[in-house]
């Protein structure tokens, strides 16, 4: 009999001295190690490609953002731009229609001063006709009626002036010989006058200094009397002195020469002596000097 072995299952192979495990150690070694070389380089072509392709995916975003903001701009430019279009469509459109208006304002404004010129013509023609009508009132009651009083005025007044001036002229025809008269006898006192002063002036350059004397001898009462008019309203004079009135006199007397001198520019004295060198003889200068002042006073 024995015994048959259909099948059986290997549950574990060990043995003491760990024979079967050491028989694959060297290799779960190197296995190890190339799984994990295997692995690491795995890592790194999966870090590079990942790197790749987040790069790739980067640089696809930033050039979309780069087209994104491309056509934003765009869009804002277009816009903007169509914007002003319309702006300037719709300002346009504004000041056409304010043009269109202030037009349209002039015209209605040209019809009503055409209206006004018009009404202010039918007046003035109706105030010429008003004016007329009074300028005919008034020519019929006052203008015919006023020239008529003028008329007469002015043929009384022409009158008056033909009077006048005839009047006038008599007057100054009158006037004309009266002054012929008095310019005659004018001039026939002048040329007596002039004849006289002549007559004068030739006795004065024929008696020379005789002649002044007498004249100055003249007026020396003349000059005394204006000298002594204040003197005369005096009661009584008391001199204080030795000489006394004789004395007094004497002084004033002495004192004559020098105010001619001064009044008249005549130095008596020095007249004195040329007539008189001698000094002496003044009864005999007096008689003279009376004689040459009546011959003076005779022309």
């Amino acid at each position: 009999m024995g015994i048959e072995i259909l099948s059986f299952t290997i549950k574990d192979v060990y043995d003491d001295v760990q024979y079967l495990a050491s028989l694959g150690k060297a290799q779960t070694a190197v296995v190890k190690r190339d799984a994990d070389v295997g692995v690491a380089q795995a890592n790194r072509d999966a870090g590079i490609r990942e790197a790749e392709c987040e790069k790739s995916a980067m640089d696809v975003k930033y050039s979309m953002d780069t087209r994104i903001e491309d056509n934003t701009r765009l869009y804002k430019l277009q816009k903007a731009q169509f914007d002003q279009e319309v702006n300037t469509a719709k300002a346009e459109a504004a000041l056409a229609y304010e043009l269109q208006a202030a037009k349209i304002k002039q015209k209605i404004r040209n019809e009503e001063i055409q209206i006004e010129v018009v009404e202010r013509r039918k007046q003035i023609e109706v105030e010429q006709q008003e004016i007329l009508r009074r300028e005919e009132e008034l020519k019929s009651m006052v203008r015919l009626p006023a020239e008529a009083e003028a008329y007469r005025l002015q043929a009384i007044a022409e009158g008056k002036r033909t009077q006048t001036v005839e009047e006038a002229k008599a007057d100054a025809e009158r006037i004309k010989v009266l002054g012929l008269a008095e310019a005659t006898a004018i001039g026939d006192v002048g040329k007596a006058d002039a004849e006289r002063m002549l007559a004068k002036a030739k006795v004065y350059k024929q008696y020379g200094d005789a002649a002044i004397m007498a004249l100055v001898l003249e007026a020396l009462p003349k000059i005394a009397a204006e000298v002594s008019a204040p003197l005369a309203k005096t009661d009584e004079i008391v001199l204080v002195g030795d000489n006394g009135a004789t004395g007094e006199v004497a002084r004033l007397a002495g004192g004559l020469p020098p105010a001619l001198k001064t009044l008249t520019g005549l130095d008596l004295t020095q007249v004195l002596k040329r007539l008189h060198p001698s000094g002496n003889g003044t009864t005999t200068i007096l008689a003279t000097t009376s004689k040459k002042k009546s011959e003076v006073a005779a022309c």
